[in-house]
């Protein structure tokens, strides 16, 4: 990512996300109201055309996008229910979750963790939007090339509560030492039954890039390095001291998602969505 500018990737799954919220209620995925403030025209209207032609092109992967936004509110709900009291969305770039009582109750302190550019970017839409930011929404700016999550302790993150990571379109661009080390932290300072949500790529698209990925990886400035062979997220997870490993593929979401007026749609086969609880220490 280009330090003096907001991520694009983040903007451009904002977008998306806008675009599938446009859609009539029969034919969305994902539904994000708030999605459409946090991007300008000019660029929204970009993607809008970009997204008219891409999909072909990508085999799938913005209708990855929309899909695994609705997976992750899914299991955001079901945590909710069973007892998740603390939100930490790492690499938060413009997700609306914390904005929308409906999804994040007010009361449930939500830590939105990013980069610093682009968090200062999100905060002054944010103000723009609701005049200020909402109590329950805490911003902690981080720099991973020079700081930890440990910064966390200092916003007042609570490593009592039973608590939901939610990791949405990130450990693409991470090398494995930095995924590591997040998965690390998250294993030695949350509550055991604390829980992590992350999507991930195969290994195969590092190996054998589509070329339309490298073009958007120029273009960003955001480029791909970290994968998990196919087959192997459950023994990854388990060996970094993680439980309940529950991994949804391509086929899997196509199935939950993709169904009625969307099933000619298909989601790039190469990506998956990975949910598992912190074991005991």
């Amino acid at each position: 990512m280009k330090k003096s500018r907001s991520s694009q990737t983040a903007m451009g799954t904002a977008a998306l996300r806008a675009i599938e919220t446009e859609k009539p209620a029969g034919e969305r995925i994902c539904q994000d109201p708030l999605a459409r403030n946090f991007i300008g025209q000019w660029f929204y209207l970009q993607v809008k055309l970009f997204a008219r032609f891409g999909e072909r092109r990508s085999h799938g992967a913005l209708t990855f996008v929309v899909c695994r936004y609705r997976y992750i509110d899914d299991y955001l709900r079901e945590c909710l229910k069973t007892g998740t009291s603390q939100i930490v969305i790492l690499g938060a770039g413009f997700d609306s979750r914390a904005y929308r009582s409906e999804l994040i109750p007010m009361e449930v302190k939500t830590f939105e963790v990013d980069y610093p550019t682009t968090q200062a970017s999100k905060t002054e839409r944010v103000k723009k939007i609701f005049g200020a930011p909402p109590k329950n929404v805490v911003y902690v700016p981080v720099d991973f090339n020079l700081e930890t999550l440990d910064k966390l302790f200092t916003y007042g993150f609570d490593r009592s509560l039973k608590t939901l990571f939610i990791w949405e379109g990130v450990t693409l661009y991470l090398q494995e030492e930095a995924v590591d080390a997040t998965l690390a932290w998250v294993h030695a300072n949350a509550v055991p039954g604390s829980a992590v949500i992350f999507d991930y790529q195969d290994t195969s698209t590092l190996t054998h890039p589509h070329r339309a990925y490298e073009v958007l990886d120029r273009l960003t400035g955001e480029k791909r390095v970290f994968g998990v062979e196919k087959g192997h997220i459950e023994p990854f997870l388990t060996h970094r001291g993680f439980t309940q490993v529950v991994n949804s593929n391509a086929e899997q979401l196509e199935h939950l998602y993709c169904t009625g007026s969307n099933r000619h749609r298909t989601v790039a086969s190469y990506y998956s969505i990975v949910h598992a609880e912190v074991g005991q220490k």
